[in-house]
């Protein structure tokens, strides 16, 4: 069976019926949290939005106002997902996304192209390709594609899209003799009816069951934005069509405008003007290395010279580093003194370090770690870690303060 929306893919709106509705489940993922959610699997007697075939995926929409959530083909049908029941026999009007629905025709011919032009050019076969979410590729069974192919496989491309050739679906039965003569990776398993081929006159027929432009210069161009390493000594070969290659290139100009103000230069003079900042933050980066070190001997060296020092330390640095809190640690020694060295945002997160006695920093540590709400792990009288709540520091220091207090006891 053909779909209305593979007979007539610009159509954004369609009347018809529905055949069945039963109880489901469907598995989503949400902020990156996978839940289960309950409706209905739905199925009418035809359908505008397309469900998902051919590396295309499904379209989005509503029906008589409900939200579709998933579209999948079984056999001849496609199952609509929908969390409101639709009792069976009713007329139901279907309402497409037609901004997704597009993005996907430009994207899914934009790769028959760029498939049939790399195979005739230089012999490189399809084996995958990914519509993403924004941007797409194509795998081709080649081990590398370098930039001069690169060059020559782009103006060729949209060559065909300036020359706005017709780009037409037609079916054919089973077992016909012209489905020798197009490229196909293969019917589905449960693959019924008619077989669907998609002709870009004169560059190829390919059998494929997603919506198709109707002429290459709907496609507007493609932009080639590099080749990648694929798996199994293939390579992916990344590009954007259509609407895609606009929205990008309106992102880039204002990423450009902004760089411009901030660098106070022109577009062309960017990558020296970055370049020549990056040396500049190294060299910054290195000197501020030195001077947190010469920091660490002194602040070391202060708390020793101490008369009557403290025997508890506490030490804050916003700026420091964990380079910086083992040397003010290594200078005063484990043994000399009960240390809270932290580093970061003094209500936020930061790096923090427990040093003294070892069997005080092994029982006193996991305390502290569990108040500044941390991880750490202990190695030599030293606990080391990360907390997200240096705000509590000073409840750290009262938990220090009760084991010198003890000790101080027992001396007694």
């Amino acid at each position: 069976m053909a779909f209305y929306c593979q007979k007539r893919s610009y159509e954004t709106e369609f009347t018809t019926k529905v055949v069945s509705c039963t109880p489901s489940e469907l598995k989503i993922v949400t902020n990156g949290k996978k839940e289960i959610i309950k409706g209905f699997e739905i199925i009418l007697e035809d359908t505008v939005l397309f469900p998902e075939g051919g590396g295309q995926p499904d379209d989005r929409g509503t029906v008589n106002g409900i939200e579709v959530l998933r579209i999948t083909r079984r056999g001849s049908d496609a199952i609509f997902f929908m969390q409101t029941a639709l009792e069976a026999g009713t007329t139901v009007k279907q309402v497409l996304d037609w901004q997704r629905r597009f993005d996907h025709m430009q994207q899914h011919s934009g790769q028959h192209l760029i498939t049939a032009i790399a195979y005739n050019r230089y012999g490189w076969k399809t084996t995958s390709w990914d519509l993403g979410k924004d941007k797409s590729f194509i795998e081709l069974d080649t081990a590398k594609i370098d930039s001069k192919q690169l060059g020559e496989l782009e103006p060729e491309v949209n060559e065909a899209i300036r020359k706005a050739i017709p780009m037409t679906p037609r079916w054919v039965e089973v077992g016909s003799p012209e489905l020798a003569e197009v490229r196909t990776r293969g019917l589905p398993d449960d693959h019924v009816g008619l077989v669907r081929i998609v002709d870009i006159e004169g560059i190829e027929a390919n059998m494929c069951c997603g919506t198709h432009v109707s002429n290459l210069s709907h496609l507007q161009a493609i932009k080639l934005l590099g080749a990648e390493k694929g798996k199994k000594g293939k390579t992916n070969l990344y590009f954007l069509a259509g609407d895609r290659l606009l929205n990008y290139l309106a992102k880039s100009y204002n990423n450009e405008k902004q760089l411009t103000s901030y660098l106070k230069c022109g577009p062309d003079e960017h990558p020296q003007a970055v370049e020549r900042i990056q040396k500049t933050l190294k060299q910054t980066n290195k000197e501020k290395t030195l001077l947190l070190r010469e920091l660490a001997v002194l602040e070391a060296y202060r708390y020793k010279t101490q008369p009557n020092r403290d025997p508890v330390l506490c030490l804050h640095k916003k700026e420091a580093d964990s380079e910086f809190i083992n040397m003010v640690a290594n200078e005063i020694g484990t043994e000399n003194a009960l240390m809270l060295l932290t580093t970061g945002d003094e209500k936020g997160a930061g790096l923090f370090l427990i040093g003294g006695p070892k069997e005080i920093v092994e029982e006193a540590a996991p305390r502290i770690a569990v108040e500044l709400e941390g991880k750490g792990a202990c190695k030599n009288g030293r606990y080391q870690g990360k907390a997200c709540k240096m705000a509590k520091r000073p409840k750290a220091e009262e938990i220090l303060r009760e084991y010198v207090s003890r000790m101080q006891t027992s001396e007694q």
